[in-house]
């Protein structure tokens, strides 16, 4: 306990502190510091400050820094608390590794508490031999001027930094309150309805992890991450039946604290940086270009875009790293679609390895029975295939969409076509390869009683696909290509239309109110985008009639479809589109 003889708290930092050479805070109405408390130990004021020269010009400016610091510590608001990791007990630690008992996260490199990790790249200066200094058995770190230096394979290692004095970690605890102020009471039943609806189809969380750190408290997450989860559940608010019967939270506050707190946690990036980025571009497509760029720069500084089978870190972190760059990769290859943008993640520097059933914890008998549930393992499947499917476009789109090829073509005259068909030929026929493997399960007629089912962005990405590689096509036609050609190519492409209008009309209310992919939109949009096309080339009028009502048809199914609820309700459907 502080002695009774000792100088005002608030005019120095105590014993401890001082020798720590930590922020001393004290908040209102006791008698000790934060640290002290934490760490269970007296908080004395019994040293004496050692002597320090300084210039009189710097009186004023000591004098301003006592005021703030004073000023800090009165406040109620436990923003500018070290953020710590509650404990059974009632106490707290400020990593996982020092929890007592078993946690999913001790040993994490990603998800760390108040650190955040940086991959040492090939040419970032540190010398090899450093790397062979470290120990090759538990966690193999060694302290360097920067931060920790931490080796997860014989070739690979991460620098270790910590979040305090980044820009917002002193909003951190405040921007998580406000967060959980919108939604209470109703946290838990949003975390359950995400994890019931929303996860099954887009898994680039970790369950378990999520629900443990849950558990002990909400403050525990990165701020965007948080509300990014709640966002999305809040979707399907009236799937509970007792959220049915409350008033909505505000959702637009919500988006707003969630962006907020985004941009602040860029500058000490996790993994749950870039899972929050990706979940907020599920929910809306405001500035969807400009965020992917900035979470394919932070994902390649936490090593997302390597192999990590062989690193010491836990095997669940692992699966995480590869679904959640996967993930990365989906995004930035349908953002680079929609947007007409190129690509910002090359091959060349993409080694993650494909994903597995080992890769995803959950499984069949994860099932939640439910009323209006998505099926876990379908989800699996799902995810699986628009990772290939992803693949597949990220070619379609090097070969024939960059600056260079658009040129060539160009400057190729007639010839041009005969280029064209001649790149695109290898992707159609990966294409078809991958519609004839599809599992029976993602027919859209495999649909459950009281399940939903998000095959459909699944299936309209597969007509996306076929419908820009057609396009491509159509665009480079002329009055001087050959007839017969020139006829086999429109019959193709009037195929992929109706199959692309056929397939709108099989949707069913299990597709149209589940979790649909953020590119759905644009992708019903290229749709309709084709259709204009077909009728301005059309070769005479009885065809462009057909086009013509084709497509009044296509913006009426649309219509009906959105009214009754669907999810691709803000997809494009106004006169840009559709020129008739």
């Amino acid at each position: 306990m502080a002695s009774a003889n000792q100088p005002k708290k608030k005019d120095r930092p105590c014993d401890a502190c001082r020798k720590r050479k930590s922020r001393c805070q004290i908040e209102e109405e006791s008698t000790i510091c934060v640290l002290c408390k934490f760490h269970g130990q007296e908080c004395t004021f019994l040293q004496n400050p050692q002597s320090r020269k300084r210039k009189p010009t710097q009186d004023v400016d000591d004098s301003e820094t006592a005021k703030r610091r004073s000023s800090a510590r009165s406040k109620k608001s436990p923003g500018a608390q070290m953020r710590v990791i509650q404990t059974t007990n009632g106490t707290g630690v400020e990593e996982y590794d020092d929890l007592d008992g078993p946690s999913l996260l001790k040993k994490t490199l990603g998800l760390q508490n108040k650190h955040h990790s940086q991959y040492v790249g090939a040419t970032r200066g540190l010398e090899p031999a450093l790397l062979g200094q470290l120990s090759t058995t538990g966690r193999g770190e060694v302290q360097i001027t920067e931060g920790t230096l931490r080796r997860v394979s014989s070739t690979e290692a991460f620098l270790l930094l910590p979040d305090p004095g980044t820009q917002g970690y002193s909003d951190e605890l405040d921007d998580l309150e406000a967060i959980e102020a919108i939604i209470r009471p109703h946290g838990k039943s949003l975390v359950d309805l995400y994890f019931r609806i929303v996860f099954p189809s887009f898994p680039i969380l970790h369950k378990e992890v999520y629900l443990e750190k849950y558990s002990r408290s909400y403050r525990e997450f990165s701020p965007p991450l948080l509300a990014a989860v709640y966002l999305l559940a809040l979707q399907y608010w009236t799937y509970d039946d007792q959220l049915s019967r409350s008033v909505k939270p505000n959702v637009l506050e919500l988006e707003k604290l969630a962006r907020k707190a985004l941009g602040d946690t860029i500058h000490r990036p996790k993994l749950s940086t870039v899972q929050a980025g990706l979940l907020l571009l599920q929910h809306t497509d405001t500035d969807s270009a400009e965020l992917t760029a900035q979470l394919v720069s932070v994902a390649y500084g936490l090593g997302l875009h390597l192999d990590a089978s062989n690193w010491n870190i836990p095997d669940w972190e692992k699966g995480l790293r590869k679904r959640l760059g996967w993930g990365l990769y989906m995004q930035d290859k349908w953002s680079s679609l929609g947007s007409g943008r190129p690509s910002l993640i090359n091959s060349a520097n993409w080694a993650l390895q494909p994903v597995t059933n080992a890769d995803f914890p959950e499984n069949a008998s994860h099932e939640d029975e439910q009323e209006g549930s998505s099926e876990v393992e379908k989800g699996r499947i799902l995810f699986s295939h628009m990772i290939a499917l992803s693949q597949i476009l990220a070619d379609l789109l090097d070969t024939v969409f960059t600056v260079k090829t658009t040129r060539d073509i160009a400057d190729a005259g007639p010839n041009g076509l005969s280029i064209v068909l001649e790149k695109v030929k290898p992707v159609q026929l990966r294409l078809k390869e991958w519609f004839s493997s599809l599992p029976e399960c993602l027919s859209m007629e495999a649909t459950k009683v009281m399940k939903l089912n998000s095959v459909g962005y699944l299936r309209l990405a597969y007509v996306a696909t076929e419908i820009t590689l057609h396009r491509r096509i159509l665009l480079t036609l002329s009055s001087a290509t050959d007839p017969q050609l020139y006829r086999i190519c429109r019959s193709v492409a009037h195929e992929r239309f109706m199959f692309a209008i056929d397939f709108v009309q099989s949707l069913k209310p299990q597709h149209l109110s589940s979790f649909w992919y953020f590119a759905s939109p644009q992708n019903f949009a290229l749709i309709g985008v084709f259709g204009t096309l077909l009728l301005s080339t059309a070769s005479n009028p009885e065809e462009a009639d057909f086009y013509r009502t084709k497509l009044r048809e296509y913006r009426w199914i649309l219509k009906i479809n959105s009214e009754n609820g669907a999810k691709y309700s803000k997809a494009p459907l106004s006169k840009p589109y559709f020129l008739y």
